[in-house]
């Protein structure tokens, strides 16, 4: 029996990366996968994992079908479990999305360079992305003072907002969140690949791309499509078709971190 047979009307699991606590990240994804449910004909349950390193495992070892990463678990997934790429993430109609480094609105700090000996709160150990992303804006990691891994991005934004840290890196959308009540945006990268929806080596390819069809058929402009996207991400208008070349920019970013790994 081929494996396109034998996962004929199976479970899909969908997994996703760690953005904010489970019960969150399960109120924001429940909807969508509601939506695969109905477009596929197949029960869709979500395997939320703790953190980035678990959640590339899961994808590149087969444990979920189908997962929502970042550009970098992509990356990782893709390197350790051949997984591919499905769509791509849109926010507010652009295809690509900003790292953002963030202080208090009230900080007396107004530029990169003025970061020299400031703590610095970044997410996930794993997302070398964001590491990238300071040193790409012109400071070094070593001119940094404390640095110190907090996990999801509103944690980050909170420790920042409440004084513990002087400085910390945001996703665009949950920068723009703060802006004005309580952060200031200080600076932003230039415009990176999004995090996308990935799915596992074995999943055949007439499923993937039926899977595809599904999340390009999401159209902002249809209310029920509209509910589904938004809970995901209130700055999301949808989903476009990608390719993994369009993910180089970030293995380049990323390569320095890698070899000193």
């Amino acid at each position: 029996m081929n494996l396109a047979h034998a996962m004929a009307g199976a479970e899909i699991r969908f997994g996703s990366v760690a953005m904010d606590t489970p019960a969150v990240m399960h109120r924001r994804l429940s909807p969508l996968t509601d939506y695969l449910t109905e477009e596929l004909g197949r029960p869709v349950t979500l395997k939320l994992s703790a953190n980035m390193k678990e959640a590339i495992a899961e994808v590149a070892e087969d444990k979920v079908e189908l997962a929502y990463l970042t550009p970098v678990a992509y990356l990782r997934a893709h390197a350790l479990g051949n997984a591919k790429l499905v769509a791509k993430t849109v926010t507010q109609g652009k295809g690509s999305f900003q790292l953002m480094i963030v202080v208090r609105e009230d900080s007396p700090i107004k530029s990169i360079e003025e970061l020299a000996g400031k703590s610095f709160a970044f997410g996930d150990p794993a997302a070398l992305l964001q590491r990238a992303a300071v040193v790409g804006a012109g400071i070094s990691l070593d001119q940094l003072g404390k640095q110190a891994f907090v996990g999801h991005y509103d944690n980050i934004a909170r420790a920042v907002m409440r004084g513990f840290y002087d400085a910390g890196i945001l996703k665009d959308t949950t920068a723009l969140k703060w802006q004005g009540k309580g952060l200031r945006i200080l600076h932003a990268s230039p415009p990176l690949p999004p995090y996308n929806i990935s799915a596992g080596s074995r999943v055949n390819q007439d499923l993937r791309e039926k899977v595809r069809q599904a999340f390009l058929r999401l159209n902002a402009n249809d209310p029920q499509h509209r509910a589904v996207i938004e809970a995901l991400d209130k700055n999301y208008t949808g989903f476009a078709a990608t390719s993994d070349a369009e993910y180089d920019v970030v293995r380049q970013l990323i390569k320095p971190f890698d070899e000193v790994r």
